[in-house]
């Protein structure tokens, strides 16, 4: 066996069915009396739900979380739990919130309760990606990891089958690079692949039937282990691209990663032979081949895979294509503009992947 280090994120889980009813004990355990709650606009209602579990006791309510954690608005937030003397920050939503969660937390110190609500699994990493002029950066730090973590596998069950999917994919994504990267491990392979498998396996049944609680509980545990694995090892080309994308044209998050991630495999596959093969016995009906069976799972899951299809403009892919290769990850295949601007128009477009890159 190949020599490795592994360090575990410290962190305190609480998974189950109804377990949002825990967070008075959670925020009691943490000795607070005064959380500031955070959410989207479109989930104020699940922020109002939560102060009526807290009783009331709350420091305030933010409602402004957006995708890619611009920092004008961390300005605001933070602004707003300094005024409102808040002492604890409780996010509850996707990515979009414990983003915000994240950001308010390391710059106050003020511990983090997330409650996540999609498979996207940011509660489990100590990686912040913010946005400023147009771009994108992502930093990690272990103050960055929220303290607490509630799966509730009940505030789920809403969740749309579509946002469902690529909510899902985006937590499979954090799992397949995390088979190749540099500082991968035993227990972080054994973790993405049980991951993968999890949620491969639950979310065409999601998709065919949204009210599943037993798919839905089998998808939160794989999100739980796949966004372990991102917050263990190091992130190659897949994330690049997606930041890239995302954060410069303001693309959605995990529709994004989504419509990425089988090109960003494809490109790899050359110098990942063993991930390859990992991969392929954990896709259903890969038939051996990891990218045909992502590309089996895509088109169960009724998903889009063009980014023209969520505004991305053909003239936009050589800008793309030059951010993308600029201060690159460390990725297992070298990253050459060609191919990888070749990768970029196969995403806009939204072909099927294909090993030939």
């Amino acid at each position: 066996m190949d020599a490795f280090e592994y360090n575990a994120n410290p962190g305190r889980v609480v998974f189950g069915s109804g377990t949002i009813h825990k967070l008075p004990e959670e925020i009691a355990r943490l000795n607070k009396k005064a959380p500031l709650i955070l959410s989207t606009p479109r989930q104020v209602v699940r922020a109002e739900n939560l102060k009526a579990v807290l009783n009331g006791q709350v420091a305030g309510i933010f409602t402004e979380a957006t995708m890619h954690t611009p920092t004008h608005v961390t300005d605001r937030a933070v602004e707003y739990a300094k005024a409102q003397n808040a002492d604890v920050v409780v996010s509850i939503g996707g990515g979009s919130t414990i983003g915000l969660g994240k950001a308010i937390s390391v710059r106050t110190g003020l511990p983090h309760i997330c409650i996540p609500t999609t498979y996207a699994g940011s509660e489990m990493t100590p990686i912040l990606g913010e946005t400023a002029d147009g771009v994108k950066k992502t930093r990690s730090d272990p103050t960055i990891l929220p303290g607490t973590v509630i799966y509730d596998v009940e505030l789920t069950m809403s969740l749309p089958a579509a946002t469902s999917a690529t909510s899902g994919i985006n937590a499979i994504a954090h799992a397949v690079e995390a088979l190749y990267a540099r500082n991968t491990n035993p227990l972080i392979n054994l973790m993405a692949l049980e991951g993968t498998r999890a949620l491969a396996a639950a979310l065409p049944e999601i998709v065919d039937d949204p009210s599943s609680h037993s798919a839905r509980s089998l998808a939160l545990y794989g999100a739980w282990l796949c966004g372990t694995c991102l917050g263990s090892v190091g992130m190659s080309i897949h994330h690049k691209l997606c930041h890239t994308l995302g954060g410069s044209f303001n693309l959605p998050h995990a529709e994004t990663h989504t419509a990425v991630l089988p090109h960003a495999i494809s490109y790899n596959a050359p110098r990942i032979p063993e991930a390859m093969k990992k991969l392929a016995d954990v896709f259903p009906e890969s038939n051996g081949d990891a990218i045909h069976g992502l590309n089996v799972l895509l088109s169960k899951l009724k998903v889009k895979t063009g980014l023209k299809d969520w505004g991305m403009k053909e003239e936009d892919i050589d800008k793309a294509a030059d951010i993308a290769v600029g201060n690159p990850y460390w990725n297992p295949r070298e990253i050459e503009r060609t191919p990888i601007r070749e990768l970029i128009r196969r995403v806009w477009a939204g072909e099927p992947a294909r090993a030939d890159l």
